[in-house]
């Protein structure tokens, strides 16, 4: 389980968005991140027996930075106001579809995963993959737990086209799948839920019913 003192730094980092304040309670921003760290390495050892892809994952190398990339942001605040972590195949910097843990307060908290912006090749490789196989893809994204987990994939303008793209009929059966850009879902969790004891299990469940739908994906783009 996770302290509710890591979601009460991350809710003062927020308040605080500044380098002074930060290097002043660095000691507490190095507890929530070893406290997240110990989390992810557990969350990895217990579905790696499912999931041998992520089992050899180490969560220090799975978390992401804090500080903000800002050099072609409007917003200039240093720090991210969340910890999180990727567990994919390969590791963080890796094109394959894998899972992500996203800590934050105010039950911003989530577990998501997918195929985030892939690109063009890999993209073609996962749409033609969804037309040729698109009974089996619809068995995965239509199963009764992955839907309790994550109702539907994520349709945004952001990561959605408006029209079937070339090469595909408009009457596609997939065509609402094949718009898509990215291939993404999330399950939001509340701050209780997020420090209760029972987390660990809550997030492997997440993680379970995710694994063939990003089994589907990496099909298509990995050739090892």
């Amino acid at each position: 389980m996770l302290q509710s003192s890591t979601l009460t730094f991350l809710r003062q980092l927020r308040k605080n968005n500044n380098k002074p304040w930060f290097d002043a309670n660095r000691t507490k921003y190095e507890t929530a991140r070893e406290d997240v760290e110990v989390f992810l390495q557990a969350v990895i050892d217990k579905h790696g027996k499912k999931d041998p892809g992520i089992a050899n994952l180490v969560a220090k190398s799975s978390l992401y930075r804090i500080n903000r990339d800002i050099r072609f942001s409007k917003d200039k605040t240093p720090y991210k106001t969340h910890l999180a972590g990727s567990m994919t195949k390969g590791g963080k910097k890796s094109p394959l579809a894998g899972y992500y843990l996203h800590i934050e307060p105010d039950g911003k908290s989530m577990l998501a995963g997918g195929l985030w912006m892939p690109e063009s090749a890999n993209l073609k490789k996962v749409r033609q993959e969804i037309d040729y196989c698109f009974d089996e893809f619809s068995k995965i994204v239509g199963n009764k737990k992955f839907k309790a987990q994550f109702g539907d994939l994520d349709r945004s303008e952001e990561y959605s086209l408006v029209k079937v793209p070339q090469g595909f009929e408009k009457d596609n059966p997939a065509a609402e799948y094949l718009k898509l850009k990215s291939w993404l879902v999330a399950r939001m969790f509340t701050d209780a839920e997020v420090t209760s004891k029972d987390f660990l299990k809550k997030v492997a469940e997440g993680m379970e019913a995710m694994q063939p739908f990003l089994a589907f994906l990496n099909r298509a783009i990995d050739d090892n």
